[in-house]
């Protein structure tokens, strides 16, 4: 406990040093004390940090599904914009010398002509014979103001040069930012693409050479994805004419109750030998038994630990996941894995990737899985690199391969950035053939 609210206390830390910077380089930079502009900023600066805390944890915390969506969309985007605005400012801190250094010669190289060059010798003025100081009138006092130099002070240009600076690298890093975010949520919202991936197996049989398992992990149905993303992407699974499709879990980010509808296109999904799932961490914050018996209903065949012989000659295994040990439902390998016959090969759906090690110690010959997004935020694929054998894509590990979808949709922000989103057609093929 004590270690989480260090933690905790970290990470709001941290939350708050950056929302101060994007203040102060957003906001206080670029506007005057006391204008409406500034204020504005100052109260969006705070607003937006407290609707992406409501976004956070207005499920777990039993708001009504309708509140939930409300602060879904300013909240969750918010995070996605922080993250890109602040980086776009720090290479901004790079520019910002160099412009005030460039503009500051540019002034300098500025001053007329007229003023530098050397001027004539005026005529010379005839010298008044001297008057006795008792004769001579009182001269008036010369104003302070006359004597004052005709151009304006440095640092008044200073300051303005200072301010016109801030208004160009906070103006380009906030464009930077709304464009990356934008971009990335155009790809979420328009759907997954196809991508396809051939996978040769030494111990398939020549007659499942050829044989295709559309893949297709992290739905993440919830407040902002619903009913016409899963339409989406049953529409594209249904495309590649599978002969199997397996979905590897985090389905959903929220309860039956809520999202039951948004899941029902489910229910069209067509392959030959029909549709397979198995749960993901999410579904453990969801009613994961509740959702099992929901996706059974919609004609998907869920496996808990458990395995089974496909028609075309291999085995297809599924494990629920980690998350579940919570529950005393975790993955059980003896169960799903132990006296198969050996000469077959063997197909595992686990959601998580890490369980990698466990698939190859029982002949395990392909793995598939998701969970990770493929980092689903640049630079986040680092990160998820940690604690992830593998991120994206196909690696091998002992005689087992693992591939790993980046999935279909996006937890928290509905964004995107170098990790498209895609469903992925895996054709087996037989070394036999």
């Amino acid at each position: 406990m004590i270690a989480f609210l260090l933690v905790l206390i970290v990470v709001l830390a941290l939350l708050g040093a950056v929302h101060w910077y994007v203040w102060r380089r957003l906001v206080r930079d670029v506007t005057r004390r006391g204008s409406l502009p500034r204020r504005l900023g100052t109260v969006a600066v705070v607003a937006l940090p407290l609707l992406s805390f409501a976004a956070l944890g207005s499920a777990r915390a039993g708001a009504p599904f309708t509140l939930q969506q409300v602060v879904a969309w300013p909240g969750f985007l918010w995070l996605a914009l922080l993250l890109y605005v602040t980086l776009a400012l720090a290479v901004g801190e790079a520019v910002r010398p160099v412009l005030r250094a460039w503009l500051a010669r540019r002034d300098a190289a500025g001053v007329p002509a007229a003023a530098a060059a050397p001027t004539a010798a005026p005529a010379p003025v005839p010298v008044p014979e001297p008057v006795p100081a008792a004769a001579r009138p009182a001269e008036p006092a010369e104003p302070t103001a006359a004597r004052a130099p005709a151009s304006a002070p440095a640092p008044a240009a200073d300051v303005s040069r200072r301010l016109f600076v801030s208004r160009v690298v906070g103006g380009a890093a906030a464009a930077a930012a709304v464009g990356t975010v934008g971009y990335g949520t155009y790809g979420v919202l328009r759907g997954p693409r196809i991508k396809r991936v051939t996978v040769p197996l030494a111990k398939v049989p020549r007659a499942a050479h050829g044989y295709r398992i559309a893949v297709v992990s992290d739905i993440h149905l919830g407040p902002i994805l619903g009913r016409a993303h899963t339409q989406r992407i049953v529409d594209a699974i249904n495309s590649t004419q599978p002969d199997l499709i397996a979905v590897v879990g985090d389905l959903v980010d929220g309860t039956v109750e809520n999202l039951g509808p948004a899941a029902e296109p489910l229910a069209r999904l067509r392959a030959r030998h029909g549709s397979f799932f198995v749960t993901g961490n999410h579904e453990y914050f969801s009613g994961a038994d509740a959702w099992v018996d929901h996706v059974r209903e919609l004609g998907l065949r869920p496996l808990r630990n458990e395995r089974l012989e496909i028609a075309a000659g291999f085995d297809l295994a599924g494990v629920d996941d980690i998350a579940g040990e919570s529950e005393g439902r975790g993955p059980d390998f003896a169960r799903a894995l132990g006296d198969r016959d050996r000469a077959r090969a063997a197909v595992l759906l686990a959601h998580q990737p890490v369980v990698v090690h466990d698939a190859v110690r029982h002949g395990v010959d392909l793995q598939l899985s998701g969970h990770t997004h493929g980092g689903q935020l640049w630079p986040g694929n680092y990160l998820a690199e940690l604690p992830n054998p593998t991120v994206a894509g196909l690696e091998r590990y002992g005689d087992t391969q693992l591939y790993v979808s980046r999935g279909a949709g996006a937890w928290g922000p509905p964004v995107r950035v170098g990790a498209p989103s895609d469903i992925t057609l895996v054709q087996l093929a037989s070394k036999q053939a």
